[in-house]
Protein backbone atom coordinates (compact mmCIF):
# COMPACT_ATOMS: atom_id res chain seq x y z
CA UNK A 1 0.00 0.00 0.00
CA UNK A 2 1.40 3.66 -1.08
CA UNK A 3 2.44 5.85 1.90
CA UNK A 4 -0.09 8.05 0.97
CA UNK A 5 -2.63 6.12 -0.11
CA UNK A 6 -6.35 7.05 0.62
CA UNK A 7 -7.77 5.38 3.43
CA UNK A 8 -10.57 2.33 4.28
CA UNK A 9 -12.60 5.31 6.57
CA UNK A 10 -12.00 8.56 6.85
CA UNK A 11 -10.31 10.12 10.69
CA UNK A 12 -12.80 12.15 11.44
CA UNK A 13 -11.49 14.67 14.19
CA UNK A 14 -13.60 15.32 17.42
CA UNK A 15 -12.77 17.66 20.38
CA UNK A 16 -13.84 17.81 23.74
CA UNK A 17 -15.47 20.55 25.99
CA UNK A 18 -15.00 19.62 30.34
CA UNK A 19 -16.67 20.42 33.35
CA UNK A 20 -15.92 19.74 37.13
CA UNK A 21 -17.79 18.91 39.36
CA UNK A 22 -17.55 18.43 42.77
CA UNK A 23 -18.31 14.59 44.50
CA UNK A 24 -19.76 16.24 47.95
CA UNK A 25 -16.77 13.48 49.23
CA UNK A 26 -13.67 14.55 51.10
CA UNK A 27 -11.29 12.31 53.33
CA UNK A 28 -9.13 13.95 56.22
CA UNK A 29 -6.67 10.60 56.96
CA UNK A 30 -5.37 7.45 54.67
CA UNK A 31 -8.13 5.39 56.26
CA UNK A 32 -10.63 7.23 54.85
CA UNK A 33 -9.22 8.42 51.75
CA UNK A 34 -8.47 4.84 50.63
CA UNK A 35 -12.09 4.25 51.36
CA UNK A 36 -13.58 6.95 49.29
CA UNK A 37 -10.81 5.45 46.77
CA UNK A 38 -13.05 2.62 46.34
CA UNK A 39 -16.46 4.05 45.44
CA UNK A 40 -15.90 7.41 43.77
CA UNK A 41 -16.77 7.46 40.13
CA UNK A 42 -14.32 6.90 37.43
CA UNK A 43 -14.89 10.35 36.43
CA UNK A 44 -12.98 11.23 39.86
CA UNK A 45 -9.83 8.81 39.42
CA UNK A 46 -9.36 10.27 35.82
CA UNK A 47 -9.97 14.28 36.85
CA UNK A 48 -7.42 13.73 39.92
CA UNK A 49 -4.72 12.12 37.82
CA UNK A 50 -5.12 14.55 34.72
CA UNK A 51 -5.84 17.74 35.90
CA UNK A 52 -1.87 18.80 36.30
CA UNK A 53 -1.79 17.87 32.17
CA UNK A 54 -5.05 19.72 31.62
CA UNK A 55 -4.37 22.92 33.27
CA UNK A 56 -0.24 22.87 33.17
CA UNK A 57 0.25 21.32 29.69
CA UNK A 58 3.31 23.64 28.96
CA UNK A 59 4.90 22.01 32.06
CA UNK A 60 6.98 18.84 30.99
CA UNK A 61 6.85 16.41 32.32
CA UNK A 62 3.62 16.81 34.41
CA UNK A 63 3.53 17.62 37.79
CA UNK A 64 2.58 15.06 40.33
CA UNK A 65 -1.13 14.05 40.91
CA UNK A 66 -3.72 14.77 42.82
CA UNK A 67 -3.55 11.95 45.12
CA UNK A 68 0.59 12.27 45.40
CA UNK A 69 0.29 15.92 45.46
CA UNK A 70 -2.30 15.76 49.01
CA UNK A 71 -0.40 12.35 50.05
CA UNK A 72 2.82 14.19 50.62
CA UNK A 73 2.33 18.28 51.16
CA UNK A 74 -0.64 17.96 53.70
CA UNK A 75 -0.77 14.57 55.47
CA UNK A 76 3.55 14.61 55.19
CA UNK A 77 3.52 11.27 53.84
CA UNK A 78 6.18 11.91 51.48
CA UNK A 79 7.71 7.92 50.62
CA UNK A 80 3.61 7.13 49.95
CA UNK A 81 3.40 10.45 48.19
CA UNK A 82 6.63 9.31 45.93
CA UNK A 83 5.01 5.67 45.11
CA UNK A 84 1.84 7.25 44.04
CA UNK A 85 3.47 9.78 41.55
CA UNK A 86 5.48 6.93 40.11
CA UNK A 87 2.52 4.83 39.26
CA UNK A 88 3.08 4.89 35.43
CA UNK A 89 -0.44 5.67 33.93
CA UNK A 90 0.61 5.07 30.13
CA UNK A 91 0.84 1.09 31.71
CA UNK A 92 -3.20 1.22 32.10
CA UNK A 93 -5.81 0.84 29.88
CA UNK A 94 -8.79 1.45 31.92
CA UNK A 95 -9.85 3.46 34.88
CA UNK A 96 -10.68 0.63 36.94
CA UNK A 97 -7.32 -1.01 36.62
CA UNK A 98 -5.72 2.54 37.81
CA UNK A 99 -7.89 2.65 40.67
CA UNK A 100 -7.28 -0.71 41.66
CA UNK A 101 -3.05 -0.26 41.71
CA UNK A 102 -3.58 3.28 43.53
CA UNK A 103 -5.92 1.88 46.02
CA UNK A 104 -3.61 -1.62 46.54
CA UNK A 105 -0.43 0.87 47.01
CA UNK A 106 -1.94 2.64 49.90
CA UNK A 107 -3.18 -0.34 51.69
CA UNK A 108 0.61 -1.40 51.27
CA UNK A 109 1.61 1.10 52.58
CA UNK A 110 -0.77 1.41 55.45
CA UNK A 111 0.26 -2.39 56.39
CA UNK A 112 4.05 -1.19 56.63
CA UNK A 113 3.29 1.85 57.99
CA UNK A 114 -0.16 1.43 60.21
CA UNK A 115 0.83 4.76 62.22
CA UNK A 116 0.38 6.47 59.13
CA UNK A 117 -3.77 5.74 59.48
CA UNK A 118 -3.97 7.51 62.53
CA UNK A 119 -3.07 10.83 60.97
CA UNK A 120 -5.17 13.26 60.04
CA UNK A 121 -5.05 16.48 57.91
CA UNK A 122 -4.97 19.98 59.52
CA UNK A 123 -8.84 21.64 59.54
CA UNK A 124 -9.37 22.96 55.88
CA UNK A 125 -6.54 20.19 54.47
CA UNK A 126 -9.18 17.55 53.73
CA UNK A 127 -9.06 16.04 50.37
CA UNK A 128 -11.85 16.96 48.17
CA UNK A 129 -13.43 14.57 45.53
CA UNK A 130 -14.33 15.73 42.23
CA UNK A 131 -15.04 14.64 38.75
CA UNK A 132 -14.10 15.41 35.37
CA UNK A 133 -17.27 15.65 33.15
CA UNK A 134 -16.55 15.64 29.34
CA UNK A 135 -18.72 16.71 26.24
CA UNK A 136 -17.34 15.36 23.04
CA UNK A 137 -17.93 17.46 19.65
CA UNK A 138 -17.43 16.60 16.49
CA UNK A 139 -14.78 19.45 14.56
CA UNK A 140 -14.89 20.12 10.72
CA UNK A 141 -11.55 18.44 10.15
CA UNK A 142 -11.91 14.63 7.94
CA UNK A 143 -8.57 13.25 6.48
CA UNK A 144 -8.75 10.76 3.83
CA UNK A 145 -4.83 9.89 4.03
CA UNK A 146 -1.60 10.84 5.76
CA UNK A 147 -0.80 13.50 3.78
CA UNK A 148 -4.39 15.26 4.84
CA UNK A 149 -3.69 14.03 8.47
CA UNK A 150 -0.95 15.73 8.86
CA UNK A 151 -2.17 18.87 7.56
CA UNK A 152 -4.81 18.95 9.77
CA UNK A 153 -2.83 17.79 12.76
CA UNK A 154 -1.09 21.45 12.45
CA UNK A 155 -4.19 22.90 12.71
CA UNK A 156 -6.87 21.21 15.18
CA UNK A 157 -6.83 22.65 19.10
CA UNK A 158 -4.90 20.93 21.23
CA UNK A 159 -8.31 19.54 22.84
CA UNK A 160 -8.24 17.23 20.03
CA UNK A 161 -5.18 16.19 20.26
CA UNK A 162 -6.03 15.66 24.24
CA UNK A 163 -9.00 13.39 23.70
CA UNK A 164 -7.70 11.28 20.90
CA UNK A 165 -4.67 10.27 22.86
CA UNK A 166 -5.81 10.70 26.25
CA UNK A 167 -9.77 10.63 26.58
CA UNK A 168 -10.60 7.72 23.84
CA UNK A 169 -8.02 5.30 25.58
CA UNK A 170 -8.23 5.77 29.00
CA UNK A 171 -11.92 7.04 29.78
CA UNK A 172 -12.99 5.14 26.61
CA UNK A 173 -11.22 2.29 27.34
CA UNK A 174 -10.08 1.73 23.74
CA UNK A 175 -6.63 -0.36 23.27
CA UNK A 176 -4.49 2.63 22.05
CA UNK A 177 -5.01 5.61 21.04
CA UNK A 178 -7.50 6.82 18.02
CA UNK A 179 -5.03 7.78 15.95
CA UNK A 180 -2.42 4.62 15.80
CA UNK A 181 -6.21 3.18 15.78
CA UNK A 182 -6.94 4.47 12.64
CA UNK A 183 -3.75 4.38 10.95
CA UNK A 184 -2.82 0.48 11.54
CA UNK A 185 -7.02 -0.24 10.45
CA UNK A 186 -7.70 2.25 7.41
CA UNK A 187 -4.40 3.36 6.77
CA UNK A 188 -2.78 0.09 6.76
CA UNK A 189 0.69 1.59 8.44
CA UNK A 190 1.31 -0.67 11.04
CA UNK A 191 4.97 0.41 11.40
CA UNK A 192 3.57 4.00 12.23
CA UNK A 193 0.53 3.33 14.51
CA UNK A 194 3.05 1.27 16.50
CA UNK A 195 5.93 4.30 16.56
CA UNK A 196 2.95 6.38 17.45
CA UNK A 197 1.33 3.92 20.06
CA UNK A 198 5.25 3.99 21.70
CA UNK A 199 5.06 7.50 22.82
CA UNK A 200 4.94 8.19 26.51
CA UNK A 201 2.50 10.66 26.14
CA UNK A 202 2.29 11.94 30.17
CA UNK A 203 6.32 13.40 29.09
CA UNK A 204 5.19 15.55 26.57
CA UNK A 205 3.22 18.51 26.29
CA UNK A 206 0.65 18.87 24.27
CA UNK A 207 2.24 21.39 22.19
CA UNK A 208 5.26 19.01 21.99
CA UNK A 209 3.35 15.75 21.47
CA UNK A 210 1.48 17.58 18.50
CA UNK A 211 4.91 18.28 17.08
CA UNK A 212 6.36 14.69 17.60
CA UNK A 213 3.58 12.97 15.72
CA UNK A 214 3.88 15.05 12.85
CA UNK A 215 7.18 14.26 12.60
CA UNK A 216 6.73 10.76 12.68
CA UNK A 217 3.99 11.21 9.77
CA UNK A 218 5.70 13.15 7.66
CA UNK A 219 8.70 10.82 7.85
CA UNK A 220 6.24 8.55 5.92
CA UNK A 221 4.89 10.66 3.10
CA UNK A 222 8.12 12.19 2.17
Amino acid sequence: MGKTARAAEPFRFYTRLHLTELTGLRANSLVQFVRQLKSIPGGSIYYHTHRFLQQHQHLSPEPPNDFAYWVQEILGEAELGERLASIDIIQFSTIRNLRERIIETIEDYLAQHPEAGTRFSREGGEFHFKKAVSFILPTRYVSYDLGEFMDTLKRITTDSIYFHIFEARLRLEKKTNDFSNWIETAVGNRELALAIARLDPYVYTLEDLRRTIIHLVGKEIR
